[in-house]
């Protein structure tokens, strides 16, 4: 199994001219429109999964439901897998008029159009929140990670304010490869699962909490500060980019990939 990621617009290109059916002109010009498309209002970033391994994802919060659906369609046409986060229903809604296949994950914001089909094993991804205020961005981070490939289980509500809830399920924290917790208030839950386990914990610090949680800035303080070692934090209600990181890591580390 190969370590460099595919890209079929670019092998379908390459294999032409092996067998003769495109010309080295007409091979160049369709290369010239892979490095980036400008749209005028967006330049997409065509070779993002040759390069990194994953398609460029969408954000999709200040754009308008025009400028969503261009881009998504455009992406559509040049790679299998299309992530759009943090999309409104309206968004979503248009985009299926183009896409009828694209799925729409309301509670996680994000718009899926062909995600990479997942393997029938365990989970190596784990999403954990402390409550169910979190469930929001612990949704984007399990729905990101299970679109680039990889099955999560999720564990929700098992904040520190009840941490029975948590230890119950030690065995599946012990035999993940990656944990994203998601916590809002304290931020507490992190560094007890980063106590618990050998594998890396991604932080996600939630807006979640009364007024002097600065609307998540305490989370986020206190997930920097956490002694337990093997825990790194993203942004304040980044269950994108801690999903993302994840399934990055379960890849790396995953059955199946050749040691460098």
């Amino acid at each position: 199994m190969s370590n460099y990621p595919d890209d079929p617009r670019l092998r379908e290109i390459l294999g032409q001219i092996r067998d003769g059916s495109l010309s080295l002109d007409e091979a160049m010009r369709r290369l010239r429109a892979l490095p980036f498309e400008d749209l005028g209002f967006a330049k997409l970033d065509t070779h993002r999964r040759l390069r990194t391994g994953f398609p460029e994802v969408i954000f999709c919060q200040g754009k308008t439901t025009e400028q969503v659906v261009a881009v998504v369609a455009r992406l559509a046409g040049y790679q299998s897998t299309v992530l759009a986060t943090r999309a409104t229903p309206e968004q979503a809604q248009a985009v299926q008029q183009v896409l009828p296949q694209a799925i729409y994950h309301e509670t996680a914001r994000l718009i899926v159009y062909n995600p990479i089909p997942l393997p029938q094993q365990e989970p190596e991804v784990i999403v954990v929140s402390a409550g169910t205020a979190d469930t929001p961005v612990a949704e984007e981070a399990a729905a990101t990670a299970e679109a680039m490939g990889h099955p999560v289980r999720r564990i929700y509500d098992v904040g520190v304010a009840g941490l029975h809830r948590l230890l119950c399920h030690a065995e599946h924290l012990f035999s993940a490869r990656a944990i994203v917790v998601v916590a809002g208030m304290e931020g507490a839950l992190a560094s007890v699962v980063g106590g618990l386990v050998a594998c890396p914990v991604i932080a996600v610090p939630t807006s979640v909490g009364y007024g002097a949680s600065f609307q998540g800035l305490a989370a986020l303080l206190s997930m920097l500060n956490c002694c337990a070692a093997g825990v790194a934090v993203v942004n304040i209600d980044n269950g994108f980019g801690a999903g993302y990181l994840a399934a990055v890591i379960a890849s790396a580390s995953g059955p199946g990939k050749e040691a460098s």
